[in-house]
Order: structure tokens, then C-alpha cells, then sequence
């Protein structure tokens, strides 16, 4: 190959590789960049809204809670990684009353279950209940437990799929608060 087909070769693969760049760039600035991409399940995306009722007979929807942290945990009574980590999560709840909103949803069972399990260990933290699942489904939550950390605007920083446990709680509440 001549020399002069390698420079038009070089050229040309350079001219591809900038069109492709400012095509697939994210849109907008850094906080626009987030608020640009469809509510979804995903580290970066805007956690998908719901609305359900809590344990206390209240109405929870997420889109409510915008302004402050919310750590949303997916789980169930008959899971045990879930009941070892819920004590962390209620002591979290005690620490940052009133800064995050710790939230554990869960997943498809009854009421009067839900609240003898909940007062057997001592839960004070909010907890929504997804009777049909569909908040699990929209949330992918297929194994147990699983827990988003979502930022002040909605956005899903990170995801945490497993128990936490006292120190991975508090690296992951980090990307959230303050």
C-alpha cells in the first residue's frame, strides 16, 4: 500500500471516529446528563416512580421524597440475608432520621405478616408494601434482598444487590448523602 493510501486510510478512520464521538455523546452538561436519560432501574438513571401503600395504611410514591437521599431496599420476611441486614438498616434509619429516607419495601407479602415481622424487630423505618410485585418487577428486583440508593433529584447512584452489611452500607450511603 502506498503511502498516500495510508494518510487517506488514517484520515478517513479519524473523520469516522469524530462523527461516531459527537453522535454518541451524552446530551447536555453533567446534571443535565441524568435528568436527560428515561426513569429506569439503572446506576445513572431516574428511579422509575410508584405508588403504593405503606404498612401504616399511607400512601408512599417515591417521586414525593425528591429533595432528600433515599435508600430503597427490597425484601422479604422469609428471606434470611434480609433479616440480617434489616438491623442495619433500621440503625441507618436512627442515625440519619430525618436527612435519608430509608424505605424497605416488601415484596408480596400480607399486611399482618409483614407488620408481626416488622415489630418482632424492632422497624421504624417506612415500609411500603408491593403486594403484587409490580414495584419489584419495575425495579428488577429478582433476588433478595436489593437495595437502590437514589440521590436529592431521583437518580439512582448505585445498586446493591445482597445484605449490606454495617461498612458497605456506609461507603454506599456516601454516594448518596451528603
Amino acid at each position: 500500500m502506498t503511502r498516500a493510501r495510508w494518510k487517506f486510510l488514517i484520515l478517513g478512520l479519524l473523520v469516522v471516529g469524530v462523527v461516531w464521538i459527537g453522535v454518541n455523546r451524552v446530551p447536555g452538561g453533567g446534571g443535565e446528563a441524568a435528568n436527560a436519560l428515561p426513569p429506569a432501574p439503572a446506576v445513572g438513571h431516574p428511579a422509575p416512580d410508584f405508588t403504593v401503600t405503606t404498612l401504616a395504611g399511607e400512601p408512599f410514591t417515591l417521586s414525593e421524597l425528591r429533595g432528600k437521599p433515599v435508600v430503597l431496599n427490597f425484601w422479604a420476611t422469609w428471606c434470611p440475608p434480609c433479616r440480617a441486614e434489616l438491623p442495619e438498616l433500621q440503625a441507618a434509619a436512627q442515625r440519619y432520621d430525618g436527612e435519608i429516607v430509608i424505605a424497605g419495601v416488601n415484596q408480596a407479602e400480607a399486611a399482618g405478616q409483614v407488620r408481626e415481622f416488622a415489630d418482632a424487630m424492632g422497624l421504624g423505618f417506612v415500609i411500603p408494601l408491593d403486594a403484587d410485585a409490580q414495584v419489584s418487577r419495575k425495579y428488577g428486583a429478582r433476588s433478595l434482598p436489593t437495595t437502590f440508593f437514589i440521590d436529592r433529584e431521583g437518580v439512582i447512584r448505585q445498586i446493591q444487590i445482597g445484605p449490606v452489611t454495617e461498612a458497605t452500607l456506609a461507603q454506599l450511603l456516601r454516594t448518596i448523602y451528603p
